[in-house]
């Protein structure tokens, strides 16, 4: 699946590089280095980051004043607000969100994103809150990795944890549709029935999550695996990634931001989307998936209204 591209190239910079393999206190050049566990990978603050002043509330987009240009060489994280919740462990999926600011001119790159990943120590979002209890907000330096990149700042909110896959009550099957079996971590293989595929949107629900409402615009996280009607193949899945993806359900094809509106979080979807309501119906385009009936299983894990700007 192909979501829309993040306005601001800093912060999709940033949802990059907070799972490059680059361990706390790790500058460029010194990606080699992995910290032992998630609590040693904790970057140092430093006179950078302490410079870095944030104001507002957790999950809101932030004020951050800071005297330009910022001038620093490693990563460094400056706790502004310590969190009062569980600690974080190595592996667990965080919910985060993030806004970016250029070291150099001091100007905000867009809004606040938001995203899941899992926390680890060799990353730098491991560097940034180490093992962090929930509810702590960090101001973290970046160094420029290379030629194409600048210096940046990021306020980041470590606002919650959640898990890897729908954890809501199964519901029977639909009669017809693809059928769907999990593994031990819930990762969908999907089984396509012998018949013509449709002509209309199609969704079932196969857990019913007992969550937030997704509602249009929203900000969600999800995993989810997709095959093509006609033979059967995967052609994307965030288990092959290790990782759920995080987007507005207006960042998507029609037929997905469908089945995502009205789902409940903890909800397992099953949706059938023919050409029309997909990538179109040219076997030409660009995204190799012109005139494919595509079939989603989506595992709804995350929502709130988004504060993209």
């Amino acid at each position: 699946m192909r979501v829309r591209p993040i306005a601001a190239l800093s912060i999709a910079a940033a949802a990059a590089l907070l799972l490059a393999g680059c361990s706390g206190g790790a500058t460029p050049d010194d990606t080699a280095t992995t910290a032992t566990s998630l609590c040693d990978a904790v970057a140092d603050s430093g006179t950078a980051s302490d410079a870095v002043e944030v104001s507002g509330e957790l999950g809101q987009m932030p004020t951050v004043t800071f005297t330009a240009p910022l001038e620093f060489d490693a990563l460094e994280s400056t706790v502004i607000t310590k969190g009062e919740g569980e600690k974080v462990a190595e592996g667990d999926f965080v919910e985060y969100a993030v806004s970016a600011y250029d070291a150099q001119s001091g100007s905000a790159a867009g809004g606040q994103e938001f995203n899941v990943s899992p926390i680890m120590a060799n990353t730098v979002l491991g560097g940034a809150f180490g093992c962090a209890p929930i509810g702590t907000r960090v101001a973290v330096t970046l160094p420029a990795t290379d030629s194409t990149t600048t210096p940046a700042v990021y306020v980041i909110d470590l606002l919650g944890t959640v898990p890897g896959a729908a954890w809501g009550e199964e519901q029977p099957a639909v009669d017809g549709f693809p059928q769907v079996t999990l593994d031990d971590d819930g990762a969908p293989t999907i089984s396509l029935p012998g018949t013509d595929a449709p002509t209309e949107v199609q969704i079932a629900t196969l857990k019913q999550g007992d969550g937030a409402t997704v509602a249009s615009g929203d900000w969600v996280a999800v995993q989810y695996s997709g095959v093509k009607w006609s033979d059967g193949t995967v052609f994307d899945s965030s288990w092959d990634r290790g990782s759920p993806s995080a987007f507005q359900t207006t960042g998507v094809v029609p037929g997905f931001q469908q089945a995502l509106e009205g789902a409940t979080v903890g909800s397992q979807i099953l949706v059938v989307i023919p050409p029309e309501f997909g990538y179109g119906t040219d076997p030409s385009a660009s995204s190799g998936l012109g005139g494919e009936t595509l079939v989603f299983v989506i595992d709804v894990l995350d929502t709130h209204p988004t504060t993209w700007q």
